[in-house]
């Protein structure tokens, strides 16, 4: 699949990982919105955002984080359906990885 939420009070809830190629890394929080939480919750069967949140709220994460920039437009399947920009105005670390609560 791709995707999960890891560290949350429930399924549904906590830091967002995908995995590019074969490894496993955290989202960074900088250009994350609604429209790419409502992707997220939606390809893992969680129905809908209730709130994003940044900086690690969900604990920091292991191994990679992904810093381009997500930008979905709300209607994907999945995110990796979602455009990516390689950006190098975010200066990302575990420290800005974002998690989703979903409904």
């Amino acid at each position: 699949q791709g995707l999960r939420i890891m560290d949350g009070s429930h399924r549904c809830s906590g830091r967002v990982e995908m995995i590019y190629g074969n490894t496993w890394g955290s989202v960074c929080d900088a250009a994350f919105d609604q429209q790419d939480a409502e992707v997220v919750c939606r390809q893992l069967d969680c129905g809908i955002p209730v709130q994003v949140l940044g900086e690690a709220a969900f604990g920091k994460g292991k191994g990679r984080v992904w810093s381009e920039e997500i930008q979905c437009r709300g209607n994907e399947a999945q995110i990796h359906d979602c455009s990516r920009i390689s950006s190098q105005k975010h200066n990302c670390s575990h420290d800005n990885d974002v998690g989703v609560i979903c409904s």
